[in-house]
């Protein structure tokens, strides 16, 4: 099977900065607008970070005779107006929000102790049918009724909490570390949309959320460990299957049922992989007849700074899931490139993946997956900046293509256009010394 994706999107990605000489510093904030113009999102870090893979961003690593503490706190919101095609199509607003934040502090000359926060208020700022997006699938609402054709809230507020510990091995960037989260990421799965800079531009999650890409990213009593050798990184972790209730204010622990695996290969400056692999136990909580999936992915991931100015990113994904609904492997393929220059943003996102006629409700002869097509185009253009921060204005047309069989239900191939405000930014505050 071949697929040709062609797209062209644009993202801001906020990335925060270390004060680098070694004399005494006080505290400093580091601003939105200091730290893009230092890094471009193109993974440049200072000698006082390394670049965390599973949150594309940098982060702290001790260094010897440099006592360090910091604080951080990122936010990306949209306000969305959606106008939808087909009986299946809405019209409503919705706000997919997410917040992030970190304080840490080195402990002696090799130990990074750092506390993560991932916050969301999507339970009471999305419809009570969810986020509108046609073909979407996953999970159930207050009234135990699935999302079909909308994207369901994250776990709020507390969408991940980590604890964890950076030890710093050898030459920098070799690092391992070690974490425990209530909720938070498993290693399985690409990057999270909500930290890839070629999706946080885009208000909706991706169709392939719950095929292999994006579980991972809200697991449940996490216990993790990774390890950098050089350009190779490998990670493992244990966690509880079960997935989170959208709908519920809670903080479940659970016993360690399920293991997974992820290993990252930076190629060159400009070029990683991942692949993954995930042994998941009971998955669904009303459905216990689902005694376990696996989950599956491989992403590549590219970016570069162009002569003319333009900063690309591009990201592909395959995701699988075996034995989810009745099936026995699911596949789904995301493409995503990003183009940004200062105040522009052009973006898109085209998806090729597996629905069944039973995930749409649609009925059918049989059970059999059909392959789905949905191709995003975007832009977004920054109006205004602050210190911390930017408001940005943009639009979105989706085209779904979809199989004969689907037709009737959604009358045709279906067309969908957002118009959004989007408010981005971070800031960071941090304290260095040396002896």
């Amino acid at each position: 099977m071949r697929i040709l994706f062609i797209g062209l999107i644009a993202t801001f990605v906020s990335e925060a900065a270390f004060a680098q000489d070694h004399d005494h510093h006080p505290t400093q904030s580091v601003t939105t607008e200091e730290s893009s113009n230092r890094s471009s999102g193109l993974r440049e870090c200072s000698e006082m970070e390394v670049w965390d893979y599973s949150h594309s961003m940098c982060m702290p690593l001790a260094m010897a005779g440099m006592p360090m503490q910091m604080a951080m706190l990122h936010y990306n919101s949209f306000f969305v107006q959606t106008f939808a095609e087909g009986p299946r199509g809405r019209n409503e607003f919705s706000i997919p929000n997410m917040f992030m934040a970190d304080v840490g502090s080195s402990i002696g000359d090799h130990h990074y102790l750092n506390l993560e926060l991932m916050g969301t208020f999507e339970r009471w700022t999305f419809p009570e049918d969810g986020y509108p997006e046609l073909l979407q699938i996953g999970e159930e609402n207050a009234r135990h009724k699935p999302y079909v054709d909308a994207q369901h809230p994250h776990s709020s507020p507390i969408m991940g909490l980590t604890l964890s510990d950076t030890i710093t091995l050898g030459n920098r960037p070799d690092h391992a570390k070690l974490w425990f989260a209530p909720r938070g990421q498993s290693t399985d799965g690409p990057i999270p949309f909500m930290h890839r800079p070629t999706s946080m531009v885009n208000p909706d999650a991706p169709l392939g959320h719950h095929i292999g890409q994006d579980l991972g990213h809200i697991a449940s009593t996490v216990l993790g460990s990774s390890i950098r050798f050089g350009e190779t990184t490998i990670e493992a972790s244990i966690f509880n299957g079960t997935e989170p209730e959208p709908t519920k204010v809670d903080l479940p622990v659970g016993n360690p049922n399920s293991s997974s695996a992820r290993l990252t290969q930076e190629f060159s400056k400009h070029l990683y992989a991942m692949s993954s692999a995930a042994y998941v136990k009971s998955p669904e909580p009303h459905e216990p007849e689902l005694d376990h999936i696996w989950r599956y992915s491989a992403s590549v991931y590219y970016d570069r700074t162009l002569d003319s100015g333009w900063a690309l990113h591009n990201a592909f994904i395959w995701g699988l899931v075996n034995f989810y609904d009745d099936i026995s492997a699911l596949n789904s393929f995301n493409e995503e490139i990003s183009i940004v220059r200062k105040n522009q943003n052009i973006w898109s996102r085209i998806e090729y993946l597996q629905r069944t006629p039973g995930e749409l409700q649609i009925p059918a002869r049989n059970s059999e997956p059909r392959w789905v097509t949905a191709a995003t185009f975007g832009y977004t253009h920054r109006t205004t900046s602050w210190d911390f921060g930017y408001l940005g204005v943009g639009a979105s047309v989706t085209k779904n293509i979809l199989p004969s069989e689907f037709h009737s239900t959604y009358s045709g191939d279906p067309l969908t256009v957002k118009i959004f405000l989007q408010a981005n930014g971070s800031t960071m505050w941090n304290t260095t010394a040396s002896d």
